[in-house]
């Protein structure tokens, strides 16, 4: 199976679909002296010369019609700046958003999106939003924009722009610096798309046509920009980005407290147009905001997303490797994350590091990470050097062939480092398809892993492949996982294991009635133990209908019937002192559930929803709900409230699980704001406060105020506590 899996899809290059049935494009018209102010208000004699791209598609409600509320855009360029100008039809100034912070998101938002594909791959994107209230937004869009993982938020970048209400129409001028954008000297045009979300009229449109059944920031649709004269070559200036933080910290465990001033930074360094070279000295994340608690009724480890700044450029290229759920062989978040002795997960000091990443030729992406953690004796954690070579190439349209070297290795000898634990190395390669129209979308790859005296089998392979059209998807995956395969800054959920999951789903596209489309899936799971003859040790066979309203609204509802084989006792409840569930054992059991989201375009909107059935040898009834109310534009409110109830026979444990999270974000103006994040978790015994004041007093450079407080809930003794004062500027030479 190990040999054949990855075989399969390089069979596969033939599966090129025919791409959009129109070509698109409009001229970028050079200019010498722009005289252009970024107030949002098109009144310099310079616009009347530009040519317009125009004629949007409707995408949503349906995706077959011109727009009702059309839109144009018209760029201009010199050799410093893209000059970007917008006019968006409306029917109202009652636009809707979230805040005035910068980085919005969300379909229940007005926006406007524009999307530059420099190397006309199909690969990679740079995204530059703004909304009519002129709060603006930039992405990085990867892996063709075929999934919402490829749509990153956090990359940051200077430039301007500001928004101009009118009666029925709003107006924005953008000036992007040329030294923002990756791109070949000499280029003569990029690959160009923007779209639109209007809420008051209730629709979404794109200027490329865009089929409902892709993401509307797809890659593989979208048309021409033809510059009037090639592009020279960008020099970006270096930047230099340090930092100052006061913290104060007391542990109420241990009762020990710090009092600490902390200097570091980070320095941006281009090579040429195409890479980039960042360095990072003694980083801190303290201004980060904390991860999300959730409820973990399974015995295995939850996923979190990186939300640390260094590690998000060209994001995609070292951490698409492999299965992102069951076997992916980077996740940044294990660098700067140890056990202590009592196996404890701890916080280990980041020294420093490096990262090139960007482009070697037109085909060929290039990405090297090194960072290096300090030692923590005390708790026998061993200073060690964290590396990653990653290198992609384009083949056909848009697919590519990945392969990459992760190794993590002590600093030094260590007595209380085993052997077996002095160094981690994984070796792997992936190929990845998308065809031109993504139709089809695919993986498969082979990986290996490589610690002392271990060095046979260790193998980690798999393959995926996914139809998708309007009225029928198709998808499958298959994964085998060896059992002493490894990779220490992966993210592996189990090994010893053959996966395989299929799905098939037929969606409907009614012409009359309130629902905009709706469909009905089936799609099981099944995992063979690799080690006991493929025995079956787990199975989900789920079946669900799934509706999306005209207004924006869904509903879902689905049947699930499992079977779990426990190896070890288990108690989902995580009760200390609680009797487990018996290994050595099969269970079986069936759950139904139900879900409803309200239309998030509106002031008061919320999204519910239960589950309820057996669970192991006892019941489970669940409800996880989230409730948003805005003042806009300057106060957005949100809680999360989710209940398990997990009822066993006597004598083992049974629960009610609460986790429950109000927010409040307050947006003083475009450069202060100010959010807390309060999280109640019975399950972990933690009532955690974040309160975050931000004051953005020049472009990219800010200062933090942040307040952490954590009590356990049985008590509500103190936990932890700190207090940061961070002041960060970013300086350009």
């Amino acid at each position: 199976m190990t040999k054949t899996l990855p075989v399969l899809f390089f069979l596969l290059y033939t599966l090129v679909s025919h791409g959009q049935n129109e070509d698109k494009s409009f001229t970028v018209k050079y200019i010498t002296d722009s005289k252009i102010t970024p107030d949002g208000v098109l009144d310099e004699p310079i616009w009347e010369t530009a040519e317009s791209a125009n004629n949007y598609w409707q995408y949503f409600p349906t995706d077959s019609v011109p727009a009702e509320k059309q839109s144009e855009v018209k760029i201009l360029y010199d050799d410093k700046n893209l000059y970007i100008g917008i006019k968006a039809i409306s029917i109202g100034k009652n636009y809707a958003l979230n805040s005035l912070k910068r980085d919005f998101r969300g379909s229940g938002n007005d926006s406007f999106s524009i999307l530059f594909d420099t190397y006309n791959d199909g690969t990679n994107a740079f995204l530059f939003g703004i909304n009519p209230y002129g709060v603006r937004r930039e992405a990085l869009i990867s892996n063709g924009g075929t999934d919402r993982r490829g749509f990153n938020l956090s990359w940051d970048v200077k430039w301007q722009g500001d928004a101009k209400m009118y009666d029925d129409y709003f107006t924005a001028e953008m000036i992007i610096p040329l030294t923002s954008l990756k791109f070949k000297e000499g280029a003569t045009k990029w690959r160009f798309n923007s779209y639109r979300i209007e809420t008051q009229h209730n629709e979404r449109s794109s200027w490329a046509k865009i089929p409902q059944n892709q993401l509307i920031f797809n890659l593989a649709f979208m048309g021409d920009m033809v510059f009037e004269k090639p592009l020279g070559k960008s020099k970006t200036p270096v930047a230099i980005i340090p930092y100052i933080n006061a913290l104060s910290q007391k542990d109420f465990e241990t009762d020990l407290g710090i009092n600490t001033l902390k200097f570091g930074g980070d320095a941006k360094i281009a090579l040429g147009n195409n890479l980039n070279l960042d360095v990072t000295f003694n980083p801190d994340f303290s201004q980060v905001e904390v991860d999300d608690q959730v409820t973990n009724l399974t015995r295995f480890e939850v996923s979190l997303p990186e939300k640390r700044q260094f590690f998000i450029d060209n994001s995609d290229l070292f951490a698409s490797f492999g299965d992102q759920r069951d076997a992916n062989p980077f996740f940044s978040r294990r660098i700067g994350i140890a056990s202590d002795t009592a196996g404890n997960s701890i916080e280990n000091k980041l020294i420093g590091g490096v990262r090139l990443s960007g482009k070697l030729t037109k085909d060929l992406r290039v990405g090297v990470l090194n960072i290096q953690t300090a030692k923590d004796e005390i708790n026998e954690i061993p200073s060690n050097n964290n590396t990653m070579v990653a290198l992609q190439h384009r083949v056909f349209s848009r697919s590519n062939i990945g392969a990459f070297f992760i190794n993590k290795q002590s600093f030094e000898d260590y007595d209380f480092v085993d052997r077996e634990d002095a160094y981690n190395r994984v070796f792997g390669i992936d190929y990845n398809l998308a065809s031109k129209d993504n139709t089809w979308t695919g993986q498969t790859y082979l990986h290996k892993s490589f610690q002392p005296d271990d060095n046979e089998g260790n193998l980690s392979t798999g393959a995926r492949m996914r139809y998708q059209s309007r009225k029928y998807n198709f998808a499958g995956k298959a994964i085998y996982l060896d059992e002493d395969f490894s990779s220490d800054l992966g993210f592996v959920r189990r090994t010893g294991i053959v996966k395989s999951f299929v799905s098939a789903e037929r969606v409907f596209w009614p012409n009359k009635g309130i629902i905009q489309n709706h469909s009905f899936q089936f799609f099981p799971v099944v995992i063979w133990d690799s080690n006991l003859d493929f025995k079956n040790t787990d199975y989900d066979f789920r079946s669900r209908w799934e509706a999306q309203f005209k207004d924006q609204s869904q509903f879902n509802m689905g049947m699930t019937n499992s079977y779990t084989y426990l190896f070890d006792g288990f108690d989902p409840t995580s009760t200390d002192g609680a009797l487990d569930l018996p290994g050595d054992q099969g269970y079986h059991y069936n759950s139904i559930d139900i879900g409803y989201r309200s239309d998030m375009r509106k002031r008061f909107a919320f999204d519910i929803s239960s589950d309820i059935g057996r669970f192991y040898n006892g019941k489970r009834f669940s409800i996880e709900s989230m409730v948003t109310l805005r003042f806009q534009p300057k106060v957005f409110l949100s809680l999360v409230v989710n209940y398990d109830q997990i009822t066993l026979p006597d004598p083992y444990p049974s629960a009610d699980i609460w986790l429950i999270s109000p927010k409040i974000d307050v947006t003083f103006s475009k450069s202060i704001f100010w959010s807390t994040l309060v999280q109640y978790s019975n399950q972990r015994d933690n009532l955690g406060i974040n309160s975050r004041l931000q004051w953005r007093f020049a472009p990219l450079s800010d200062l933090f105020i942040v307040y952490n407080d954590n009590y356990f809930v049985n008590n509500f003794e103190p936990r932890s506590r700190s207090i940061n004062l961070k002041f960060t500027y970013w300086l350009n030479i």
